[in-house]
């Protein structure tokens, strides 16, 4: 059984920075792409940042040169940098993996950004 484990979630002020992390354990087998994605009230969830496993990254233009995505291969993780944080990156985050065959998904965790 995969388990995703994501932290890092909280309330910032606007301007501020947060990290989200998030460990996969289990059979997961061989991880192609980790990412990152959001879904605000509503039902859209959108993607934010992935990246694969030779190191290519993408991300939505709405973050771009404010979140900085990263893994570890060896531990089976995925972090998130997200800095100049503003009002509209509220949302429940959602950590991401991917194998030749299955996509998974934690939990979720929310980022609140307000004064």
């Amino acid at each position: 059984q995969v388990q995703l484990v994501e932290s890092g979630g909280g309330l910032v002020q606007p301007g501020g920075s947060l990290t989200l992390s998030c460990a996969a354990s289990g059979s997961i087998g061989s991880i192609t792409v980790m990412g990152w994605y959001r879904q605000a009230p509503g039902p859209q969830r959108e993607l934010v940042a992935t990246i694969t496993n030779d190191e290519r990254t993408n991300y939505a233009d709405s973050v771009k040169g404010r979140f900085t995505i990263s893994r570890d291969n060896a531990k089976n993780t995925v972090s998130i940098q997200m800095n100049s944080l503003k009002p509209e990156d509220t949302a429940v985050y959602y950590c991401n993996v991917q194998n030749s065959m299955w996509s998974y998904w934690g939990q979720g965790t929310q980022v609140t950004v307000s004064p």
